[in-house]
């Protein structure tokens, strides 16, 4: 359980509410997160929840932005800083490893969401987070190819596909061992066989 001050700000209500879940959703399935187990874990009644957040889905709505915001921060700023389109790629699928390592419930929460019935609000931004990280690297992946760096025949639709089908393969062989950081260790070979695909041949 986390111990934080009584009073806080709003804004750091609300942050260290969605930091709560994750870290919760890190040792549980998060479908079972209750907002009494939130309170418990944060040292605070559930009245001081909902003087938050007007409801449980709305404290996913905050976890599922509060993903998608620094998720997509990350792998922005890991393609940017990159001097080539594949140097680019290899550096967002690391950041988005790391992210998971530092973080291991945000992909318990992404799935949770995806098998919620319905189509949820939390499950729709999960949806447009995908969508927009599909987008991030296909564009990726189009510039290696005018640049020559990858396979001028090369689908990058699929590719982009693969990309996230590998991380998220990662992280299913990581939850299978009980083991989040073998993530890091594993990350740099699969990604190996990744560029080899995609590379240009010679």
């Amino acid at each position: 359980m986390s111990e934080l001050p009584k009073y806080l700000p709003a804004d750091e209500r609300r942050i260290a509410t969605v930091e709560a879940v994750v870290d919760l959703a890190a040792q549980q399935n998060p479908s079972d997160i209750t907002t009494t187990a939130i309170a418990q874990h944060m040292g605070v009644t559930q009245g001081a929840l909902f003087r938050h957040f007007a409801s449980k889905d709305a404290i996913l709505q905050a976890v599922m932005s509060w993903v998608a915001q620094r998720l997509m921060a990350r792998v922005d700023a890991a393609a940017d800083g990159a001097a080539s389109p594949l140097a680019a790629l290899e550096a967002v699928f690391m950041a988005h490893i790391h992210f998971v390592c530092e973080r291991p419930g945000v992909p318990r929460l992404i799935f949770g969401e995806l098998q919620r019935p319905g189509q949820t609000l939390p499950k729709q931004m999960v949806q447009t987070l995908i969508t927009a990280y599909g987008e991030r690297l296909r564009g990726l992946l189009e510039t290696g190819k005018a640049e020559g760096e990858l396979d001028p025949q090369l689908d990058a639709q699929a590719a982009a596909v693969l990309f996230i089908g590998t991380v998220q393969g990662l992280v299913m062989q990581s939850l299978l061992a009980g083991d989040v950081q073998r993530m890091r260790r594993d990350a740099q070979g699969v990604f190996a066989i990744y560029r080899r695909g995609i590379g240009r041949t010679l």
